[in-house]
């Protein structure tokens, strides 16, 4: 019997571009794979659970007031359709992609119409309208789905490297030139030079396979970047080739008279290895990440609470490494999992859209050993499914440049992207649980002439560190290790500043700058630096850091202040540099050069940092990445800057959106004064400086309310906690 909601109901199908959430519970990670199903709504297609415990499903109903779900379960069964002829040739792979595959063989879809007005334990005859409807969701893309088809893929083009290739005198090369690598007995993965004929093996794997690293050696010493790999030339023309200079994977157009050269007649070739596409798809989908130790050992898997494993989205691991490393902390816990379990029983907001919703769910995911529990292989080895985080990436990175994208990017970027964006959420709840890892660091200078004295404070939440590069003796790209705190000694060790305009000597002298914590944070976060450039190119140095097991005390990295007998520099007046143009230590912008910054960058940073060095430049300018003018010029002098400055004033718009983000008007005013009118700039200097009052209302200047202590300063300073960003 058909009952009355389904008779009355107003349902549309989805559209091309509506969000089905048909695979995943938009609030916990329950999904059609598991014995009970989810519920999608058949009205604004949200997926919900129906777990007795959580029922995600009924309390969607219950909030919105949507009576109808269809209830789908996914059974595995044997896909008979597997490949008629075994012996069939594969499909020829011309790029990188992934295609979506049919699921229909693999997958058999049980589906039930149920209305939650009436009673979800029963199933309800549907009228031909809402059939068509069940029909529309079941055959429309997945939300999940729908951000992976924006899929990775890479188009390999042409490089100046190979179009403008310079070969040496043409050789005939014998079989014994071309039966193995020129510096070991390797006869695999072998790369032939173009430009001198020179045949080495290919690079060494994570695992110890792959090959020895000679023919990357070989480029090191000449400088020959363009290689073809041996085995993947094809009758046609096509073959692998890979340029050192590019570090990247490229076409030679010319690539049958560049192998002429060398006595090599294409139309002979066969193809007898893997190409790098079929190699790279192959570790994209079958890599395993349990793996061994470097010592051999099998790493034995865990599970239950606590250890459930994040799945790799597709060049996600940068991802998967900060939220395992921030979910292990307390206070991520104490806010997400713990404060939040009831946020789902009043939230009505989209779950899938809704910054709480996704961070409890990542939270009850990671921690509550629910989808951490062991299965057996066919082999009787034990894993985990794990979970996967796309609806998370796709809400955090929505927007975003790079991290909207499939593209491999930096953890230590990511993590600075979360914490900002956490801040941004949490402001106005005052519960942000990023504040463990803000403290305050002191920046000493002294003018080496008069000997008097500047100190400044900022607050931040990491910082970076170099990492001193010692080449072992007799080996090639092999560094010793370092120690941890020997990172943090040169970290706070004194750098000199050539041309410094001292404003007690009025002139150019050298100075002496230190930065050291004026408070220490709860957590440390660390970024090593580990790169120097290499053929002009900067690469990431394979440098081991030894850290410590146990407690480190770091009292001796923390500033003194103003000491007896120490004489303050005057403060620098409004005009008095107005019509110079900005000093810049030529070291600080090197360091940052050397990171593949601009140079336009490098000074921008140092300039919005008040010239602290490059590591607290660095930290700015990963924060300000996206700013759309942090590539203009600078202003030539102060009085331009000055004259940057919006006349008309902030708008009643911008400060009610600021307003909502739980700051006072008189707070918006000054911020959008502060930031020339920009509205989210104005939101990053509020939290960039939460202890200025100045044009502050009445109020809040008679206020005598305690302010934000940030970091302390108790000694001891021993840390047994930090999170280090490699």
């Amino acid at each position: 019997m058909v009952c009355s909601h389904i008779e009355n109901a107003t349902l549309n199908p989805p559209s091309a571009l509506t969000q089905v959430h048909k695979e995943e519970c938009t609030q916990c990670f329950d999904n059609q794979d598991g014995p009970e199903g989810i519920d999608v709504c058949l009205t604004c297609f949200n997926g919900g659970c129906v777990n007795k415990d959580r029922h995600h499903a009924l309390t969607h109903s219950q909030l919105t007031g949507h009576p109808l779900a269809v209830n789908i379960r996914r059974i595995t069964v044997t896909n008979p359709n597997k490949r008629n002829n075994e012996n069939a040739p594969p499909q020829k792979i011309t790029k990188i992609a992934i295609v979506m595959e049919n699921e229909e063989p693999t997958y058999e879809f049980v589906t039930t119409v149920r209305c939650y007005a009436c009673s979800a334990e029963e199933s309800k005859a549907a009228t031909p309208k809402l059939n068509a409807i069940v029909d529309a969701v079941m055959n429309s893309l997945s939300s999940a789905k729908q951000s992976e088809v924006k899929a990775w893929e890479e188009v390999i083009t042409p490089c100046e490297h190979t179009l403008c290739l310079t070969q040496e005198e043409p050789k005939q090369l014998q079989g014994q030139d071309l039966a193995h690598c020129a510096d070991c007995e390797l006869n695999q993965n072998l790369w032939l030079c173009l430009a001198c004929g020179n045949l080495g093996c290919g690079r060494k794997q994570y695992d110890g396979s792959g090959g020895n690293n000679h023919a990357i050696e070989h480029f090191e010493k000449t400088g020959h970047g363009v290689n073809v790999k041996l085995g993947t030339i094809t009758a046609e023309g096509t073959a692998d080739i890979y340029c050192y200079s590019c570090d990247d994977a490229r076409v030679d157009a010319d690539l049958a008279t560049h192998l002429a050269n060398w006595g090599i007649n294409v139309a002979q070739q066969q193809k007898t290895e893997k190409s790098m596409t079929e190699l790279q798809l192959e570790q994209n989908m079958k890599f395993d990440f349990s793996m061994t130790t470097e010592d051999g050992k099998q790493l034995e898997p865990k599970f239950g609470a606590g250890y459930t494993g994040l799945k790799n989205l597709g060049n996600s691991c940068y991802m998967a490494s900060v939220l395992q490393s921030v979910f292990h902390m307390e206070q991520f816990q104490l806010r997400y999992n713990q404060q939040l379990s009831d946020h789902a029983l009043t939230c009505i907001a989209d779950p899938a859209t809704c910054w709480h919703c996704q961070l409890h769910k990542l939270a009850d995911g990671l921690l509550s050993g629910r989808y951490s529990q062991p299965l057996t292989n066919d082999d009787g080895v034990q894993y985990q499914d794990g979970i996967a985080p796309g609806m998370f990436k796709a809400l955090v990175g929505k927007n975003h440049q790079e991290f909207s994208t499939m593209r491999q990017q930096d953890a230590f970027e990511f993590f600075q992207f979360l914490c900002k964006t956490i801040q941004q959420k949490e402001h106005a709840t005052k519960n942000d649980p990023t504040n463990v890892f803000d403290f305050v660091t002191e920046q000493r200078l002294q003018c080496g002439k008069c000997k008097k004295v500047r100190y400044q404070r900022d607050k931040t939440s990491c910082i970076s560190v170099e990492v001193p590069a010692r080449p072992k003796e007799n080996t090639e790209n092999e560094y010793e290790a370092v120690d941890f705190t020997e990172c943090l000694d040169v970290f706070v060790r004194d750098e000199t500043l050539d041309g410094y305009q001292c404003p007690n000597c009025n002139e150019k002298t050298i100075a002496q700058r230190s930065v050291k914590f004026s408070t220490f944070p709860e957590i440390l976060v660390v970024n090593p630096r580990r790169f120097a450039f290499v053929n002009w190119v900067p690469q990431k140095l394979n440098i081991p850091i030894n850290f410590p097991q146990g407690p480190v005390q770091l009292d001796k990295y923390m500033g003194t202040g103003q000491q007896p007998g120490e004489e303050l520099l005057p403060e620098e007046s409004a005009g008095s540099s107005s019509c110079s143009e900005p000093s810049f230590s030529q070291n600080d912008i090197d360091q940052l050069k050397a990171m593949g910054f601009s140079e336009n960058r490098c000074k921008r940073a140092l300039l919005n940092t008040g010239h602290n060095g490059a590591d607290i430049a660095m930290n700015w300018m990963f924060e300000h990445m996206e700013d759309p003018d942090i590539d203009d010029p600078l202003p030539t002098d102060n009085i331009a800057a000055a004259s940057i400055t919006s006349k008309s004033g902030p708008t009643a718009d911008q400060i009610s959106t600021l307003q909502e983000m739980g700051f006072t008007a008189q707070q918006a005013k000054k911020a959008l004064h502060e930031t020339n009118n920009d509205t989210e700039r104005a939101l990053d200097w509020l939290f960039s400086h939460p202890d200025d009052n100045r044009e502050m209302s009445e109020q809040a200047a008679n206020d005598t309310t305690t302010p934000e202590v940030i970091g302390g300063k108790l000694k001891p300073a021993v840390f047994d906690e930090f999170v280090l960003m490699l």
